[in-house]
């Protein structure tokens, strides 16, 4: 995991291979000395013929970018942030340009958020409800424009009022700072809307925040939240197969075996909370509210989510996966992808379809 320092923005770092080769050269492997470990051999990995001309040419821009050297010092927090402060505010420029909504700073329960509106105003159908937004970035930046990325599209393309959340960040906050900024804001719109008309979501760190706040929530036994959605995170470490062929889909390094929990923020999280790693907890998951699962079929983090969906269902959850071939983790801050304007209308349509459902 220190290999690749970001959980939302790692496109830049990852993005390491040939978007365009088509052959396959093997070469010979020798046998690794775990007999349950396949030995790799050399090969040209072609891009997915399933994915946009669109996606295609994005991976190939953003491998150029990658090899020029434009990544971050991975050792330097203050480095790390000031580079996806700058990719973020790059790509809200995009998300403003296609999607048109209001925008406001406020507190609520002492934590500060930002109220996104689509421009036109809230859908009819729609003003009793209001999605929760919790942004990525390794736990370590993301906020302000990066989590307005994630949550304007939605709110447009829904006709949703989205109240993304700023939570406090690591290395200066660790677990469970964050998990308790949700939850205050949680409280808090629960004043004014009732629980299943309300719906949290995350990608990335934020997948995994939207896990650990859902299982924070039930603990304490509050009302579940109407449905949940975890893109490209979740309440599992990054483990399994992506973690490696996922990596090398995009020329990176596999990831290490840690999955993870030597992140900054996880570094005071127990292995055996729930709260922090809730896929471990049967019991818990039966009380999940439905949930939709998300990602790229190049995105380390997919095993994490099959494994979680898999999960999910057999403690009895409506659990939907989604997954884009060939596309890479957190790839729908990309707004003009034909792939991410897809994630963002069944994304809408999912929560449009799941809030509210106790009242009907």
């Amino acid at each position: 995991m220190s290999r690749c320092p970001s959980l939302r923005a790692r496109l830049l770092l990852c993005l390491a291979t040939a978007a365009t080769s088509a052959g396959v050269h093997a070469q010979p492997a020798q046998a690794p000395a775990d007999t349950a470990t396949t030995a790799m051999p050399a090969t040209d990995l072609p891009y997915s013929g399933f994915a946009s001309d669109a996606a295609k040419a994005k991976f190939a821009e953003l491998l150029a970018e990658v090899r020029a050297g434009k990544a971050p010092n991975p050792t330097d927090i203050a480095d790390q942030r000031q580079f996806y402060q700058r990719y973020n505010d790059a790509r809200l420029q995009e998300v403003q340009r296609r999607y048109p909504a209001k925008v406001s700073e406020l507190t609520l329960a002492g934590v500060s958020v930002h109220s996104v509106e689509p421009a036109g105003g809230i859908a009819a159908a729609q003003r009793q409800r209001v999605l929760i937004n919790l942004h990525g970035g390794a736990f370590m930046w993301g906020a302000g424009s990066g989590a307005l990325v994630e949550a304007i599209p939605i709110a447009t393309v829904a006709g949703m009022r989205v109240v993304t959340v700023d939570y406090r960040l690591a290395p200066e906050h660790t677990y469970p700072a964050a998990v308790d900024d949700v939850e205050a804001v949680y409280r808090e719109l629960l004043k004014h809307y009732r629980a299943e008309n309300i719906g949290i979501y995350g990608c990335s760190a934020g997948g995994v925040l939207t896990a650990q706040a859902t299982a924070r929530l039930l603990q304490r036994k509050l009302p579940a939240p109407g449905a949940i959605g975890m893109f490209c995170g979740t309440g599992l470490l990054f483990r399994g197969d992506s973690g490696t062929l996922g990596q090398l889909a995009v020329g990176q390094a596999p990831m290490g075996s840690d999955g993870g929990a030597s992140l900054p923020y996880l570094s005071t999280a127990k292995a055996d909370d729930v709260v922090a790693y809730p896929m471990q907890s049967p019991e818990l998951l039966a009380r999940f509210p439905p949930s939709l699962l998300l990602a790229g079929g190049r995105d380390f983090a997919l095993s994490a989510l099959t494994t979680a969906q898999r999960r999910l269902l057999a403690a009895g959850v409506d659990a939907r996966l989604i997954v884009f071939d060939g596309l890479w983790h957190a790839f729908f801050v990309f707004p003009d992808l034909p792939e991410s304007q897809e994630a963002y209308a069944r994304i809408g349509e999912f929560f449009d379809q799941q809030l509210g459902r106790a009242q009907r």
